[in-house]
């Protein structure tokens, strides 16, 4: 019996140096301005561009509409500060690979994130650590790209979170930065029966579960794993909470501080997504796709 189509699809946006590999017309602007870029990529427009870090997991996540390919279960939106003219090399791309990428926004140098709810998207995924963070300001869920890596053999699309500042909010987190290990775990048993708050990446891990929810357990295509350095007792407001929300987390990882890449490569992730950076660090030593969120106390200490 085929699974029941969900009622409203996941759309990712991803900026077009998370998609493909542009860093020499990248360094042409960096070094000889716009104007030298927008030779070059006029100039080069009919020459394939090499996939970047953010490929393989847009590949998955299109591969995903193959159950249901009249009503896909995702949209992929590119968001690229390319103009319309320099993106024709972009989309140029898109087509040699077979990538289903209709919509796009191009923005001349100007930072795209404003469209972002326009397009209604869960995730803004670029290689732009400034648009990361001015979307991250404006109440947009998004990450930097910092590596890629071949995401694992299977179909199944395998994604791995932080808890806290990316999943949740930084309130626990700030209570650790400012006052220590001991007043965060007492403030998790006084508040374990009380849900943390929702982080940046809350609304992103949703559509995945109403993805999750429409196939049975053997034939999900997608898995996700919570990978945090919380350990006993401060896990129980962490479960507590998944479950006010009503989401499913299919595999928790409470490490107590250990690095987490071995248990990332373990798991299987073809993206990780972390505060901190060195956290991403430690995915990309073990071949893990690793994506940070530059969100809360541990990126912007209060002075």
């Amino acid at each position: 019996m085929p699974a029941e189509k969900p009622n409203q699809k996941l759309v990712v946006a991803v900026s077009s140096r998370a998609l493909f590999d542009l860093d020499e017309s990248h360094r042409i602007f960096e070094t000889q301005g716009k104007e030298a870029f927008c030779r070059y990529q006029i100039e080069h427009e009919n020459e394939i561009l090499e996939p970047g870090f953010g490929f393989a997991l847009v590949k998955k996540f299109l591969d995903l509409n193959l159950a249901f390919p009249d009503e896909p279960l995702v949209e992929i939106i590119l968001l690229s500060q390319n103009s319309a003219d320099t993106g024709l090399r972009i989309f140029n791309s898109i087509a040699h690979h077979q990538l289903n990428i209709t919509r796009a926004a191009f923005t001349s140098g100007v930072s795209p994130y404003a469209y972002i709810p326009a397009f209604g998207a869960h995730l803004f995924l670029s290689a732009n650590g400034d648009d990361v963070r001015k979307a991250l300001d404006a109440g947009c869920p998004a990450a930097t790209i910092v590596s890629g890596a071949a995401s694992n053999p299977t179909s199944q699309l395998r994604i791995a979170f932080d808890g806290d500042a990316v999943l949740f909010s930084d309130d626990s987190e700030r209570i650790y930065q400012q006052h220590g290990l001991a007043a965060f775990a007492a403030n998790e048993r006084n508040e374990a029966h009380t849900p943390l708050p929702g982080g940046p990446l809350k609304a992103f891990l949703s559509a995945l579960h109403r993805i999750q929810t429409h196939f049975g357990p053997e034939t999900a295509p997608i898995r996700t794993a919570l990978v945090t350095a919380r350990a006993a007792p401060a896990h129980e407001r962490v479960v507590r909470t998944l479950r006010a929300w009503e989401i499913r987390i299919d595999e928790a990882l409470f490490l107590g501080g250990m690095p987490k890449g071995a248990f990332l490569k373990a798991f299987g992730a073809d993206i990780f997504f972390d505060d901190q950076k060195g956290h991403c660090d430690s995915a990309v030593l073990h071949q893990v796709a690793a994506a940070h969120v530059p969100n809360g106390i541990t990126n912007r200490p209060e002075s």
